[in-house]
């Protein structure tokens, strides 16, 4: 045994062996345990047999097989070879040749046949099949069918090793390069060669940098056009999933390319040439150009989607049929008393819109009755209409329920259920979405006649396309959302540019009701709408106070605040931490390390756990979902407890297994899967969107300072419902309430739908959030080949901007 196996330089070692036992293979991302009996090897090891671990396909048990890589010390399972590369050892003589074609492998090929392919192109056979299938053509009396076999055969037994080699030799390690040959398979070397920048569109993980670093070790450099639109496309990418822009205008784009592209590598790119690829782009509808805007087609396709869909709502709004004002209000009233309510009349005239629109949009702060407006809303339809809101009796007759209501988020969702009374969805189910749609077309129908998607707000320009494509033409929709809170996590801001558009009927509730009276939270959230900074930030009151600590000791009072809720008999699934960053001793993983240790711990070391990168997982524990699992019906933002944890021993399929409980709905994780999960006894701001919490406790220091500002604040402060604790530095929570969200994004919705804002809403750059090289464009034209905005056709029933794009 080697004495410091760690060390080891890597590639140095190899080992040559059969495999006698496959121990696990995930089918998924192949990474894969073997047995392998030793044959030969350089390492100082001397039993004769070794675990061997990495990313490979399955092995056929008793072949023969080169692996490379070095040795290191498992804790738990002791000594294994982590492998860098492998090779299925083939036969060098022309007698091993004929052997291995004629074997059991190669269906109907017979030592005949073998003996004649070898006695026409030698002992290179196997290599010259494998580059070139068509030298098969030379071997007479060899069918059609045959040279298939052959050439399938020895592609699959040898195809992979040949890529995996290539891939490592330009710097691809074995779970990337794994994933690089399942999406391009045998054609990987000669696809990458032709263009590397491929991969920053197929494969996941592989960005401009990666590309551009294979590119240069082909000769792509300098001003290649290949390199230049997929700089292009990575900077529209970019602006869209970090800053969440629709486009950005050519005046932006061009300088971020130059920039970046002469930042890698050093020499000059020409505007010109940037321009030519941008018309390039567009030729090949990679990008859509409006004018000098430059968008992603499925931004561009869902945005001017939406206008279509917005537009044909607005002209059924001037022909429906309305109810009249009595009747309505009548209804109203036998509503109130049904529910012991009594509404206000901006209230009641939020009713009175919503039944009498195709679309509409219901806003306003916390504690202003948007939930109990919804209610009604719900409750007056079916009055109005003569329909049951009983679904027992619809699911009795197989018939839809006709009134659905949905949200971004399960939990939203969830809340949403809670306050009606009646069944409540995530968008994604709602549509159907089984998680692998992204931005692919999809082709679903929501049959229900009254639509109400809560917290609007959150919905990003790709997911509200997809919505309001798949609604039936009689539907009527009701908007719901606050549009002080957060925008989306993703591009666009729906909600703002429809509002901002005035074409649709708007009620904005501000009021706060008799519900909320006493909240001194939801009052220090309607001064931060109305921009007011408090005096009495740090004064106690009943149901909030401000902890004042610097940045240094805010992680503990964080805890202590949270072992005294405890104590007093608050469930820590009703206790959240809020944080706007994820680093630092007062970040969101530190945080959840030190309440994990005080609420779960494992004093005693003997508790099960599950340890995935710097995450340990424990029974009990609270925590996130990142990502939405559709098939699971859980959403990005759920939050779960831990009840299970199933070691690899304790299992047919010999794996780690953690069961996650979602208000009752249980999943089960593979250790392949965690990287779905996270622990959330502290979460970040944009993850507690459309949640509720009985105690918010939310740390503000001077450590944040870039990150806050005052929606983000107005969020976090609002997703408390009983207790709000602020801890940290009250001039730097004062300072935060002061910068507005001067992060604009760009977006042509608005413009979309108003025609005449289109100067004022697009040609504002000044607020740009992406960084623009000061450098002046000098003497460039932009020529990209654009279509005029797309304005929708109000009074021409029957026309959408479709019908004036390309085929």
């Amino acid at each position: 045994m080697a004495e410091n196996l760690d060390l080891f330089e890597l590639n140095k070692f190899f080992i040559l062996g059969r495999p006698i036992v496959s121990i696990f293979h995930n089918a998924q991302n192949m990474y894969s345990i073997v047995r392998v009996k030793i044959q030969e090897t350089n390492l100082q090891y001397e039993d004769k047999e070794i675990i061997v671990v990495g990313y490979f396909p399955p092995l056929q048990m008793d072949e023969q097989y080169r692996f490379t890589g070095l040795l290191r010390q498992h804790p738990k399972y002791g000594v294994q070879f982590q492998i860098e590369t492998f090779t299925k050892e083939v036969p060098a003589t022309e007698q091993g040749i004929i052997h291995y074609l004629s074997s059991d492998l190669f269906v109907g090929i017979g030592k005949k046949t073998a003996e004649t392919i070898v006695e026409k192109l030698g002992a290179n056979a196997l290599r010259l099949i494998l580059e070139d299938p068509n030298v098969l053509d030379s071997v007479p009396r060899l069918s059609a069918e045959k040279k298939e076999v052959i050439h399938r055969t020895i592609e699959q037994n040898l195809g992979l090793e040949r890529v995996m080699i290539q891939l490592n030799e330009w710097g691809f390690g074995p779970q990337l390069g794994m994933k690089i040959y399942q999406t391009y398979r045998t054609d990987a070397i000669e696809l990458l060669t032709e263009n590397p920048y491929r991969l920053i569109e197929d494969v996941e993980g592989v960005g401009f940098v990666r590309a551009d670093e294979l590119g240069a070790k082909l000769g792509i450099t300098g001003n290649h056009p290949d390199r230049i639109k997929a700089a292009i496309l990575h900077i529209l990418n970019a602006a869209a999933l970090s800053e969440g822009h629709v486009f950005l205008d050519a005046e932006q784009v061009l300088p971020l390319v130059k920039d970046m592209l002469e930042q890698s590598q050093r020499e000059e790119i020409p505007f010109e040439a940037i321009s030519k690829a941008c018309i390039e782009l567009r030729e090949e509808s990679k990008i859509c150009g409006e004018e000098t805007r430059l968008y992603l087609p499925s931004l561009y396709f869902s945005e001017v989607g939406i206008a279509s869909k917005i537009v044909s709502l607005i002209e059924r709004n001037k022909k429906a049929e309305h109810f009249s004002r009595d009747e309505i209000r009548k209804a109203i009233g036998e509503t109130e008393d049904l529910l012991h309510v009594t509404y206000a009349e901006t209230q009641a005239n939020a009713i009175e819109q919503a039944l009498n629109s195709a679309a509409m949009i219901l806003t306003g702060g916390p504690g202003t009755g948007k939930t109990t407006v919804v209610r009604g809303i719900v409750e007056v339809y079916a009055k109005l209409h003569g329909l049951s809101l009983n679904p027992k009796e619809y699911a009795q007759k197989e018939e839809p329920f006709p009134i659905i209501l949905c949200a971004p988020t399960g939990r939203a969702a969830k809340r949403l259920s809670e306050s009606t009374e009646l069944p409540a969805m995530t968008i994604h189910r709602l549509l159907g979405f089984t998680g692998q749609e992204k931005e692919e077309e999809t082709e679903r129908e929501v049959t229900g006649k009254l639509i109400i998607v809560d917290e609007m707000s959150m919905v990003d320009t790709w997911l509200a396309h997809q919505l309001l494509k798949a609604l039936h033409e009689e539907v009527q929709v009701v908007f719901v959302g606050d549009q002080d809170q957060l925008p989306p996590v993703g591009p666009g801001q729906v909600l703002k540019d429809l509002l901002a558009s005035h074409q649709i009927p708007t009620v904005e509730l501000t009021e706060v009701y008799r519900q909320a009276e006493g909240s001194t939270i939801i009052e220090l959230a309607h001064q931060i709408k109305r921009g007011t900074i408090p005096n009495d930030l740090s004064v106690k009151t009943s149901d909030r106070s401000f902890i004042k600590a610097s940045s240094d000791q805010v992680a503990s009072v964080v805890t202590q605040v949270v072992k005294s809720a405890v104590a007093k008999g608050q469930e820590i699934r009703n206790i959240q931490v809020l944080a706007p960053m994820y680093k630092g001793p007062a970040g969101i993983d530190n945080l959840n390390k030190m309440i994990q240790e005080l609420i779960n711990p494992n004093d005693t070391g003997t508790r099960k756990e599950l340890v995935f990168g710097d995450v340990t997982y424990r029974i009990k524990d609270k925590v996130l979902q990142l990502v939405n699992q559709p098939e699971s019906n859980v959403f990005n933002g759920d939050m779960g407890e831990v009840i299970s944890i199933i070691k690899a021993k304790e299992t047919i399929e010999k794996q780690d297994l953690l069961v996650v409980s979602f208000d009752g709905i249980e999943v089960t994780y593979q250790r392949s899967d965690l990287n779905q999960l996270t622990l959330a006894y502290c979460c970040s701001i944009h993850k507690s969107q459309g949640s509720e919490f009985q105690t918010v406790i939310m740390p503000v220091v001077r450590g944040y300072s870039k990150m806050l500002r005052r929606n983000l604040l107005y969020t976090g402060i609002t997703r408390a419902k009983n207790f709000l604790i602020l801890c940290g530095e009250p001039e730097v929570l004062a300072d935060g309430l002061q910068r507005t969200d001067d992060l604009q994004r760009f977006t042509s919705l608005r413009a979309r739908l108003n025609p005449m804002d289109i100067a004022e809403e697009i040609t504002e750059k000044e607020a740009v959030s992406v960084e623009i090289v000061e450098e002046p464009i000098k003497d460039v034209k932009l020529t990209v080949e654009t279509e005029p905005l797309i304005h929708p056709m109000i009074g021409m029933d029957g026309v959408s901007p479709y019908d004036f794009l390309d085929d």
